[in-house]
């Protein structure tokens, strides 16, 4: 694995991790993660199918640490490690890093191949009110309280909570708590507007999972408008598919990518 860093046209620092062999596939991770974390149960696999390059995005790894930058920011980011490689690229991003590989993917079509969004957002993960209750947690820098905070805001059961805090699972959002901040204020002022991508000509798939509601997410949206889109379900498991069933998620990347 190599560490790379590119500096943008706007002066921002990129950061990302090559590994494997294959054609080249750019991987952009979602909140409450980063370019490692977002991957760890299935990067060994694509590395055997696929040349990756994980970007961390802004706050995570080298990559320059920012306050109040827009989605379009991060997709701008995105567009510059793409000019940087030798062709074209597959473009995978998951959730919040799915807004952001959309909309380079529309800035800079020619150099995304084929585009896998996993569970694009429908619109802000919170809304004003509920961001400013986060707020008030990432003001005196309690993680661990945002993190359960941000979990009763998705209705997740008290006692879920609970069990997840024993997992390595709870470690790592708070980590990255901090950073996940500056997501949900870009997404709060972040407008999804679906013919905005009605123009792209790339074969996209559209990847869900089958325990996860439809509502929030803008996958039946998008499958209406782009004309080259499919949609494939993960079978059970929900938003977290590349972490909870990574050999399934693997196979469905590699069958659309290289099938």
């Amino acid at each position: 694995m190599t560490m790379q860093t590119i500096e943008t046209p706007s002066g921002i620092t990129v950061s990302y991790d090559t590994y494997g062999s294959g054609p080249p596939l750019v991987l952009v991770h979602g909140g409450f993660s980063d370019h490692q974390t977002n991957w760890q149960e299935c990067s060994s696999m694509l590395a055997e199918r696929f040349t990756v390059h994980a970007i961390a995005r802004r706050g995570r790894g080298a990559t320059s640490a920012t306050h109040g930058h827009s989605v379009r920011d991060e997709a701008a980011d995105v567009v510059a490690v793409l000019r940087s490689l030798d062709g074209p690229a597959a473009l995978l991003g998951h959730s919040y890093g799915a807004v952001c590989s959309l909309n380079a993917a529309v800035e800079y079509p020619q150099g995304v191949s084929k585009l896998i969004l996993y569970e694009h957002p429908a619109g802000p993960t919170v809304d004003a009110e509920r961001l400013a209750r986060l707020e008030a947690y990432a003001e005196r820098e309690d993680w661990d309280g945002l993190v359960e905070a941000f979990m009763v805001i998705l209705q997740v059961p008290a006692d879920e909570i609970s069990q997840i805090r024993t997992t390595p699972f709870w470690g790592v959002w708070t980590v990255d708590a901090k950073a996940t901040m500056n997501d949900l204020r870009a997404l709060v002022h972040h407008r999804f507007e679906v013919e905005r991508y009605r123009p792209l000509r790339m074969p996209v798939l559209l990847m869900i999972g089958s325990e996860s509601p439809r509502e929030p997410y803008a996958t039946d949206a998008l499958a209406a408008v782009l004309p080259d889109a499919r949609i494939v379900a993960l079978e059970g498991t929900a938003h977290e598919g590349m972490t909870m069933v990574p050999e399934l998620f693997v196979r469905r990347v590699s069958e659309f990518l290289l099938g």
